[in-house]
């Protein structure tokens, strides 16, 4: 049987007490030090055994210490000279006994065998812990740091309806789910459901960001993949009337959407009234001009771009996309490729994919940019091996559609969607960008892959998005 020293005073040392004798003690014994009447139990359990004296003398608490061997000693004092006191003479008789000691003034002790209770920060957690809209960590079990989180699902959250399988949970894990004052163990495909509580264990810096995109409500886009939108003109590369394109679609996006700035890179210029007319643009508090005099590698100058300007969307034309899409895929940000005609036209946003996971990620983002630029959203229903997983995925955005109000049509056709989607117009096509796309290859023209037909409809404006 373990023997506990405890050195007590004052109501939470009572507390203590009391709790510790509510639960079952009968493998452990308890040799409490106190020196105030109003600190010892009304009702004494026989694995309590009382000692009246003040610690802080050394003669006596070593005559304790001396007749015993103890596991553990719990100091839980309400006075910091008396603690400090206490300590100091535990150590003069043992200096490798495990102390937990209450810690109401922030004390700095560097002893490897010392379990310091910061009592303060303990308080206010707690406190935190009742603040409506907060995630809850939990401080009495695990390491206490923050690695075991829960947090609600609010309606408005990219995060509803969706299966376990398809939220990246790289470095957490989504470990239960509590819904409707029930506990769900979830499998891959249990759907997570608006007021849902999720229990996250995971590296605590990741499961606050988690916290940050379970609670980022649709009308955000380009967050959560940045907050700036980047237009990159290459003069050397294009013409007056691509850049006069470029220009004016990422200026009508930048309208329309969330963003905070957009930044104008210019890469190679040359004299002319048109780079004049983009340097102009810097008067405003809403563009960033860019202009690389010094001829830097295209490649490291976007990269520096992005990570300097916390980017969230990249808007390029299809030269330019056809030719460095595997850089453009390692970006992993939306890459926006303009089409032929004008991005003021677009009245739908398509839905055309064979994986139906990956769509699956990407809906939160389908629905915000479309939501954005007031599109109708068109999403063809496959009758392929995989019955089951359509309905869900069709299951999913009428779901969200009916929560955000915004439209959906479902498009059943026996026809080939890529010949379908030909004889449309005004639309941009949404696309989970997978790294199947970034491989070339002339067999792709016959292949079934409606992902890797993309280009089959590079003509009109194409949003590829990171299925993050």
């Amino acid at each position: 049987m373990k023997n506990i020293l405890v050195l007590a005073d004052g109501k939470i040392a009572n507390a203590f007490l009391k709790r510790v004798n509510n639960l079952d003690v009968a493998t452990k014994k308890y040799h409490v030090v106190y020196y105030h009447d109003k600190t010892m139990l009304e009702t004494r359990s026989e694995q309590f055994f009382y000692y009246k004296f003040d610690p802080t003398s050394y003669i006596k608490l070593s005559t304790v210490l001396h007749n015993t061997d103890y596991y553990q000693i719990m100091v839980v004092l309400g006075n910091k000279s008396d603690t400090v006191a206490s300590y100091k003479n535990i150590r003069k008789f043992n200096s490798n006994i495990q102390i937990v000691l209450m810690d109401m003034w922030g004390l700095e002790i560097d002893d490897p065998s010392l379990t310091l209770i910061d009592v303060t920060t303990k308080l206010s957690n707690i406190l935190c812990n009742y603040l409506p809209e907060l995630p809850l960590s939990a401080q009495n079990i695990g390491l206490g740091i923050g690695e075991i989180m829960e947090f609600k699902i609010p309606f408005g959250s990219s995060f509803i309806y969706r299966h376990v399988a398809n939220v990246d949970q790289k470095r957490w894990k989504i470990a239960a789910i509590f819904r409707e004052q029930k506990l769900v163990l979830p499998t891959p495909r249990t759907m997570l459901l608006p007021n849902d509580s999720i229990l996250a264990v995971g590296n605590p810096n990741v499961l606050k960001s988690v916290y940050k995109s379970v609670k980022q409500e649709f009308g955000q886009f380009p967050a959560p993949f940045g907050e700036n939108v980047y237009c990159f003109i290459d003069m050397k590369t294009m013409d007056t009337f691509s850049i006069e394109k470029l220009l004016n679609d990422s200026m009508l996006l930048h309208a329309k959407l969330n963003s905070k700035k957009l930044i104008f890179r210019i890469s190679n210029p040359k004299q002319s009234k048109i780079l004049e007319k983009i340097r102009n643009y810097n008067d405003s508090s809403s563009f960033i001009v860019e202009v690389d005099y010094y001829n830097k590698d295209m490649q490291e100058l976007i990269l520096n771009d992005i990570e300097i300007f916390f980017v969230g969307l990249m808007v390029v034309n299809q030269k330019f996309f056809k030719k460095y899409i595997g850089f453009l895929y390692q970006l992993q940000i939306p890459i926006l490729k303009v089409g032929e005609d004008s991005l003021n036209s677009i009245n739908e946003s398509v839905v055309l994919s064979s994986h139906n996971e990956m769509m699956e990620r990407i809906s939160s983002i389908v629905f915000d940019f479309s939501a954005l630029l007031k599109l109708d959203i068109l999403l063809f229903e496959f009758k392929g091996e995989d019955v089951e997983d359509n309905l869900k995925l069709i299951e999913h955005f009428e779901n969200l559609s009916k929560i955000f109000h915004e439209k959906i049509k479902i498009l059943n056709t026996k026809r080939n969607p890529i010949r379908e989607l030909k004889e449309r117009k005004n639309f941009i096509q949404l696309i989970a960008f997978d790294k199947k796309m970034t491989q070339k290859n002339f067999l792709s023209i016959f292949s079934t892959d409606i992902d890797k037909l993309y280009f089959k409809l590079s003509k009109n404006y194409q949003l590829f998005i990171p299925p993050k």
